[in-house]
């Protein structure tokens, strides 16, 4: 059996836990707590340590999805869930404009963890107002070869295609390694 940790990061309320309980064959794990401080009154809870996620892929092909808190105030998680990752997915919350900058400065914070496969998720492309993976790439300046993809985290063939862009590039680099 093969492992393969994935690590889910992104600004406050991206959707970072809906995404991974969309998908997960299990219950997950969440360390949610209250939302004490009245200018974070965007969602009654948030992610304080991590969520925590499974679902097998195929017989012998497990992904361990690992959510991180989207507050700088928790950031000192997001090392320890970096470690061992082979992968992550930037979520990022199409809508909010305002948070862009926020997810570009976590993309370069987990680049600066691991040289390890990535993709950028552009949640809630269901809504009128979301911006497009293509419009996402310029205001992030992100490289054209990164996949920008876009995603709706209560939908899991949206999450599940996301996984799975990932996931090509994550074994993709495993197969080299082992050449």
């Amino acid at each position: 059996m093969q492992t393969v940790k994935i690590v889910v990061t992104g600004p406050f309320s991206a959707g970072k836990t809906q995404f991974i309980q969309t998908i997960s064959e299990i219950d997950v794990v969440a360390t949610e707590k209250k939302i004490s401080r009245p200018e974070e009154r965007i969602k009654s809870q948030t992610t304080v340590a991590m969520d925590f996620g499974r679902i097998t892929v195929a017989d012998d092909l497990v992904l361990y999805l690992f959510g991180t808190p989207g507050q700088r105030r928790f950031d000192f998680m997001w090392e320890i869930l970096a470690e061992g990752m082979l992968g992550f997915v930037v979520l990022l919350d199409s809508v909010r404009p305002e948070t862009f900058r926020e997810a570009r400065s976590i993309l370069d914070t987990f680049r600066s963890y691991a040289p390890v496969p990535y993709v950028v998720a552009a949640n809630k492309q269901d809504m009128e107002d979301a911006w497009s993976p293509e419009d996402l790439r310029i205001a992030l300046r992100i490289h054209p070869d990164i996949k920008v993809l876009p995603c709706v985290a209560t939908d899991p063939e949206s999450v599940r295609q996301v996984l799975l862009e990932l996931l090509f590039s994550v074994l993709e680099l495993m197969d080299e390694d082992e050449e």
